[in-house]
């Protein structure tokens, strides 16, 4: 399926998945690894010890990351990230281009440090992801509201949390409804405001009707088995 071309100011729904559809987060730490790419890759600014600021991030969140990097990243950032979930095999983003070629640099960054992580980690070489990121333009409120509630109820795949998917800690779910673990390196706003409470928002995520129609293309795209 070709991608939709990036425009400064539009967001977009991103997706990608394993080369032969194999699972690319294969514990704890290969979860925390990409979350930690994903909020800290959202500008251009340099991480230099990104093993050594991982250990600290595992413990102390997103408060680990040091004030003035914080602010650089902030300052720089070419994304605005709205929602995420990770699964075993594919991960599924909501985010907003803030400059030209923002979005592609920052996946294309994101896909070389964690494949570089996950070859050396598990002695493996070559290609991770199937091919280049797919990107779905938001065209519009209802779409934008559609695909937050797609993208959340993702880990009803797996029969642990089926029905549970708002407890599932690689998703953005739970920041839109409790509170927002990663303050402003996520920016769900453009989504929860329209909801009078975090419990309207549930109800509005199970009746959509997400995950049961897919998307089209997209649905081939992942879920084709």
């Amino acid at each position: 399926m070709p991608r939709d071309s990036l425009a400064p100011g539009e967001y977009y729904h991103i997706f990608n998945r394993g080369v032969l559809k194999q699972d690319i987060f294969l514990d704890r730490r290969d979860y925390e690894r990409m979350l930690f790419l994903l909020f800290c890759f959202q500008s251009p600014v340099p991480i230099r010890h990104i093993s050594d600021d991982l250990e600290d991030f595992t413990v102390h969140g997103i408060s680990s990351i040091p004030n003035a990097v914080r602010e650089e990243i902030l300052k720089e950032r070419t994304v605005e990230l709205i929602s995420f979930v990770l699964m075993p095999n594919h991960f599924h983003l909501i985010v907003r281009e803030l400059e030209e070629g923002g979005i592609s640099k920052y996946l294309q960054r994101i896909g070389n440090a964690y494949t570089k992580y996950f070859n050396i980690k598990y002695e493996r070489s070559g290609y991770l992801f199937q091919g280049p990121f797919q990107s779905i333009r938001v065209k519009d409120n209802a779409q934008a509201l559609y695909l937050s509630a797609y993208v959340h109820l993702n880990p009803r795949e797996l029969p642990r949390w089926k029905d549970k998917e708002q407890e599932y800690p690689w998703s953005s779910y739970q920041d839109f409804i409790v509170k927002n673990r990663w303050g402003v390196f996520l920016k769900p706003a453009i989504i929860v405001t329209q909801f009078a409470s975090p419990r309207e928002y549930m109800r509005y995520v199970k009746t959509s009707g997400a995950k049961k129609t897919g998307l089209g293309d997209e649905k081939d795209f992942l879920l084709e088995s």
